[in-house]
C-alpha cells in the first residue's frame, strides 16, 4: 500500500496566555512511502514524529493537508476502516488475557458481519504467533513474559489484522541495548516476510539507518530530508541534518572560505572551488580524517582509544564547536601516542560546508 502525505500540519489549541496561537506539531509535511518498504520516521523527542504516525492511523485529525492509501483520500476516515495496524511504545497488552486472548482480540472485536469463523480466526492466530517465533507462549499472560516477548505479542496483535499499513511508535524504546538489536532485526524480518508498507518512528539514528529502506528526518515538526539512509548519510540537506546522523558525531568546525579554500583557524585544509568567501560552518565525518605527517589540520591529541580493527584519535582544537574531535582510522595506522599533538589530511567527500547563518549545505568541488 503506498502512502502519500501532501502538506499535513496539525496545530493544538493553545493553554493559558503563552501559547494562545496554539502548537504546531506536524508543519506542512509532505512525503512518499512506496508499497512494500519500512520508512522511518526520524527526529529528537518532540519534533512530530508520533503525531505524524496518529495522523496516519487516524488517532488526530490534520489541521491542513490530506492522506492517501494507494491512491484513496483517507484523511477522513475512521481509524477502524484504514486498515492499519499499531504497535505503541508501551505495548498496550491486556493484562488479564493470554497470548492467544490478546492476539484474538482484534479479530474478536469485529462488526459480526465481518467476523471469520472460529476455526480461522485460531488457524490466523496460531500463524501470526509463528512468524514471530511466540507460539510456545501461548497460554501466558503478559506479566509472566519478557519485554522482548510482549513486544512481539504486540506485532502479532497488530498483524494477525493482516493490515495494509503497520505503524510502530518508538517499539523497542523499553528494551535493553543488545534485546533492541535482536527485535529490531526480527522486525525487519517479519517486514520483508509480509511484504506490508511499514511505518516506524523512532529517535535512534542506529535503528534508523540498520532497518529502513528510507528514513525521513524531522525537527520541529517539519520535514528536513528523505531518502535512503546511505544518500541521507552521504549528503545531509542542512548542518542539522549531518549532526543527526552518524555515530560518532560529525566533528564541526567553524571555519572561513578564502579564495576558494577552506581554513580552520590558520590553515589551509582543503581546496572548495565554486564557493564564495564567506564565514562557514565545516562539518568532517569522524571516517574522514587520515593521519599524515604534514597533514593540512593541527589538532592537540587528547588520547587514543583502541576498538580492534579501529582506533579513535580524541583530539581538540579551537575552532571546533563540540568539546572533543574524534576521528576514526584503521588500527593499521601508527599514531605516535607520545606526541602533543596529531595531524590530518581530510577526505573532500566527508567533509561538508554550510552557511554560517541559514545552516543550509553549500556544495563545492573539492579539485
Amino acid at each position: 500500500m503506498k502512502i502519500e502525505l501532501e502538506h499535513l500540519t496539525k496545530t493544538f489549541p493553545g493553554r493559558g496566555r503563552k501559547e494562545q496561537a496554539g502548537v504546531t506539531a506536524v508543519n506542512d509535511f509532505s512525503c512518499q512511502i512506496p508499497d512494500g518498504e519500512l520508512i522511518a520516521l526520524l527526529g529528537p523527542s518532540g519534533c512530530g514524529k508520533s503525531t505524524t504516525l496518529n495522523l496516519i492511523c487516524g488517532l488526530e485529525t490534520p489541521s491542513a493537508g490530506k492522506i492517501l492509501f494507494g491512491g484513496e483520500d483517507v484523511t477522513s476516515l475512521a481509524p477502524e476502516l484504514r486498515g492499519v495496524g499499531m504497535v505503541f511504545q508501551n505495548y498496550a497488552l491486556y493484562p488479564n488475557m493470554t497470548v492467544r486472548q490478546n492476539i484474538m482480540f482484534p479479530l474478536e472485536n469485529k462488526k459480526k458481519k465481518e467476523r471469520l469463523p472460529k476455526e480461522e480466526m485460531e488457524k490466523r492466530v496460531m500463524d501470526t504467533a509463528r512468524l514471530v517465533q511466540i507460539e510456545e507462549l501461548m497460554e501466558r499472560k503478559p506479566k509472566e513474559l519478557s519485554g522482548g516477548q510482549q513486544q512481539r505479542v504486540a506485532i502479532a496483535r497488530a498483524l494477525v489484522k493482516m493490515p495494509k499499513v503497520l505503524l510502530l511508535d518508538e517499539p523497542l524504546s523499553n528494551l535493553d541495548a543488545r534485546l533492541r538489536l535482536k527485535t529490531r532485526e526480527e522486525i525487519r524480518k517479519i517486514q520483508k516476510q509480509t511484504g506490508i508498507t511499514t511505518v516506524f518512528v523512532t529517535h535512534d539514528q542506529d535503528e534508523a539507518m540498520s532497518i529502513s529502506d528510507r528514513i525521513a528526518v524531522m525537527n520541529q515538526g517539519a520535514l528536513m530530508q528523505a531518502g535512503r539512509p546511505q544518500e541521507v548519510y552521504d549528503n545531509p540537506v542542512n548542518l542539522f541534518v549531518a549532526k543527526f546522523l552518524g555515530t560518532p558525531p560529525i566533528n564541526v568546525f567553524e571555519g572561513v572560505v578564502k579564495d576558494q579554500t577552506l581554513y580552520i583557524g590558520s590553515e589551509a585544509v582543503l581546496s572548495v572551488k565554486g564557493v564564495g568567501d564567506q564565514p562557514v560552518w565545516a562539518g568532517v565525518r569522524p571516517e574522514g580524517f587520515i593521519p599524515q605527517e604534514n597533514g593540512p589540520l593541527g589538532c592537540r591529541l587528547n588520547r587514543v582509544e583502541i576498538m580492534g580493527r579501529d582506533v579513535s584519535i580524541i583530539s581538540g582544537h579551537d575552532a571546533c564547536a563540540g568539546q572533543d574531535i574524534r576521528s576514526i582510522i584503521s588500527a593499521e595506522n601508527h599514531v605516535d601516542t607520545g606526541s602533543d599533538t596529531v595531524r590530518f589530511a581530510l577526505k573532500p567527500n566527508k567533509v561538508f560546508l554550510f552557511h554560517k547563518e541559514t545552516e543550509e549545505r553549500i556544495p563545492f568541488a573539492s579539485n
